[in-house]
Parts: structure tokens; C-alpha cells; sequence
């Protein structure tokens, strides 16, 4: 089976950021809220999980299990989004509109994702 390009764009990104998680961790950290503890491990997982399901987006008999992945990991991250939004460090100083406009953005992901499920 031949997949679409865009899965594969999908794909890219999302192993990249993952990969971004090991490069730049304290990025990550500083848009944990404090409420979860042990953001090291947090961002950990996350990327972990963003390069894995990133890898099995590109095998066709895992696509549909990995699209599911990928939304269950877009609303566990969504925390983060609001606290950027909410919090003056956290939000490293961008204007607040940018921060409102990615939580529409991570529906569209999460939209995006389904496509594949």
C-alpha cells in the first residue's frame, strides 16, 4: 500500500520535534506546568513517543495505531499550550495571540492525525 505524502511530511515533523526534546530540553521543562511532577521524565516520554509514533506513521500495517498515538499525545500535551499561554516564563516572551492561535492549531493536528485513523 502506498502512502500519501503528506503522511510522510507528518512523519518528518513529528520525529523531528522529538528529536528537538533530546537536543533543547530546557524548552520543553520551562512549558511543563508545575502541577505535573517530574518534567525531565514528562519531556522524556514525549519525545520518545513523538519519534516512535513519527517512525510507525510510515509502516503501512501501523498508520492507524499510530494515528491514534499521535491525538492521545497532541491532548496529553495540551497542558503545556495553556500554561505558555498563562504563564510569563513559560511563554519565553512570544505575544499572546501567537500563544492563542496554537491551541486552534493543535486541533487541526489532531484533525490531521485522524485522517490516518
Amino acid at each position: 500500500m502506498e502512502l500519501p505524502w503528506h503522511l510522510y511530511l507528518m512523519a518528518f515533523l513529528y520525529i523531528v520535534a522529538g528529536i528537538n526534546h533530546f537536543r533543547s530540553p530546557e524548552i520543553y521543562h520551562k512549558i511543563i506546568p508545575p502541577y505535573f511532577s517530574n518534567p525531565k521524565l514528562l519531556n522524556f516520554l514525549s519525545g520518545v513517543a513523538e519519534i516512535t509514533l513519527g517512525i510507525l506513521l510510515t509502516l503501512p500495517f501501523l498508520t492507524h495505531f499510530s494515528a491514534w498515538g499521535i491525538i492521545v499525545l497532541l491532548v496529553a500535551v495540551f497542558p503545556a499550550n495553556l500554561f505558555m499561554y498563562q504563564d510569563k516564563k513559560a511563554s519565553f516572551g512570544l505575544p499572546k495571540w501567537i500563544l492563542l492561535l496554537r491551541m486552534p492549531l493543535q486541533l487541526l493536528l489532531i484533525l490531521w492525525a485522524y485522517q490516518y485513523t
